[in-house]
């Protein structure tokens, strides 16, 4: 168990914003938890409850409150039938960790989503995706702990209400639920998934197999991604913007061929990196906030960002791409006041 007063958050975000909280309290186990509840109960309303800090934005510069992180850590197959297999992973276990611990064990299902920065706890809560799949594909249930009621419960999937980059865990269980596992399904038999993006030309040539699709994403997103270490980010900081049929083929008709990827025969989705860099934003400044020369999406700090300055520079953003495609945008990352 862990607890200090004042502690800085610097370590614990990957955009390196120079924030600190009030109160920072960190379990290494289910029953450390009870025990927090029962001694330290009063702090629990309002406390924020992070992973890895790689998608999240403090606008301010201090949190007056109580910050969580689960150190609960812990990979195990718990379940089987002829075509899966149910592996649980605790929350605090590193999400490539668990995507390298799957391809191993030749299970298939997360492969395509290697290399995402964060832990097991935020996967659900965000509901990541990358290269046409998403969390949602492959989670089977959720183990919680009821803050309100000092308890874990199990749900499933189909209760979590996921949509894109979304769940109830950012809505209506907001706060109340934090993740303590996650069980996830996986196929025992390959099914590949290699229409999305670059990934199936960056394969030419090269025999297709779960550790040679996870070595080609991991090779893409670097080659495109920063690495925290170096500079400071959130990776992909806006959400892609869904949009009709009507008004995709308007899109075309005044700015040519915009890429765009059908979802259904009514919706497509349309890259908000590519609004964005139309915008002529790719590789540009804002006070120490930037957008990265390599992938407009990524919203950098540049050295000493705030905050408040790259919620600025967002917000920037949005209006341009508002202003010339008539497209709202959202961001991806969840800020912190």
């Amino acid at each position: 168990m862990k607890w200090e007063e004042n502690y800085s958050l610097l370590k614990n975000n990957t955009f390196g914003i120079d924030a600190s909280c009030r109160y920072f309290f960190e379990y290494s186990s289910v029953d450390e938890l009870f025990s927090f509840c029962a001694d330290r109960g009063d702090l629990l309303p309002g406390a924020l409850h992070i992973g890895g800090g790689s998608n999240l934005l403090f606008v301010n510069g201090y949190y007056d409150g109580l910050v969580v992180h689960s150190a609960l850590k812990g990979i195990e197959r718990v379940g089987e039938t002829d075509d899966f297999v149910f592996v649980k992973a605790m929350s605090g276990v590193v999400w490539d960790e668990f995507v390298a611990y799957a391809v191993s064990e030749g299970l298939c299902g997360v492969e395509n989503l290697s290399l995402i920065p964060g832990e097991v706890g935020a996967v659900p809560v965000q509901n990541i995706g990358a290269y046409g799949v998403e969390a949602k594909d492959v989670i089977d249930s959720v183990e919680l702990f009821d803050v309100a009621g000092c308890r874990v419960l199990n749900v499933n999937a189909d209760e979590c209400g996921f949509a894109y980059r979304n769940s109830r865990f950012k809505s209506d269980w907001k706060g109340k639920f934090w993740v303590v596992s996650v069980t996830f399904r996986l196929k025992k038999k390959a099914e590949f998934v290699l229409d999305y993006g670059n990934i199936k030309s960056s394969m030419e040539g090269r025999e297709v197999t779960l550790q040679s699709v996870r070595d080609t994403i991991i090779r893409i997103r670097e080659e495109k991604l920063p690495s925290p270490e170096v500079l400071g980010s959130a990776g992909s900081f806006f959400m892609n913007p869904v949009v009709s049929a009507d008004c995709l083929s308007s899109l075309k008709e005044r700015f040519g061929d915009v890429p765009s990827y059908k979802l259904s025969e009514t919706d497509f989705k349309v890259p908000a990196g590519w609004l964005i860099e139309q915008c002529g934003w790719k590789g540009k400044s804002y006070k120490r906030a930037g957008v990265y020369e390599k992938q407009a999406l990524i919203l950098v700090n540049r050295g000493g960002a705030t905050g408040a300055e790259v919620a600025e520079l967002a917000d920037v953003i949005v209006k341009d791409v508002k202003g010339k495609f008539g497209i709202d945008i959202s961001p991806e990352v969840c800020y912190i006041k």
